[in-house]
């Protein structure tokens, strides 16, 4: 497997990615409105802009598909982490996340985790930090860790 930034190419695999992976772990605890609004994030439009900005957009390849995504913001939050259903729970994850975090550019990174995702973070030190809010139909926990434990713990 290689880590290594997204480019033009692969905005539409990382995309199906992350709406396969949201498709089936997330989506059914939201509203419509949650659901259209990740959509819009998650759309290969989207990407392609946010390539374009202060992101770091990363992919995970195996045997030449897009297997994961995760992408840093400003270098301080994890805007993105999604690894292909068929691909989870095989250090895909860890990958990204150990490679994302060497973008890191604030003492304090915050990822706005799905509920259902938090037990994922908290392996990779987050903690929560602040009550379950909700935005545009998404519904999230905040979370936090300094960067420098960031390492998967577990």
């Amino acid at each position: 497997m290689i880590i290594r930034p997204m480019t033009p190419d692969d905005v539409h695999a990382a995309s199906a990615i992350c709406l396969q992976a949201f498709t089936i772990g997330v989506a059914p605890s939201l509203s419509a409105q949650g659901v259209a609004t990740f959509g819009g994030v998650a759309s290969a439009e989207a990407f392609t802009a946010r390539l374009q900005g202060d992101n770091v957009i990363l992919v995970a390849v195996d045997e030449g598909k897009v297997r994961g995504v995760a992408e840093l913001k400003e270098g301080r939050h994890v805007a993105m982490l999604f690894v292909a259903p068929d691909c989870q729970q095989r250090g895909v994850g860890r990958a990204l996340m150990t490679a994302l975090l060497t973008h890191a550019r604030a003492p304090l990174i915050t990822v706005s985790a799905s509920l259902p995702s938090v037990p994922a973070y908290a392996r990779y030190g987050f903690v929560c930090a602040g009550d379950v809010a909700t935005a545009s139909g998404l519904v999230y926990q905040p979370m936090h860790t300094p960067h420098h434990i960031a390492a998967p713990v577990g």
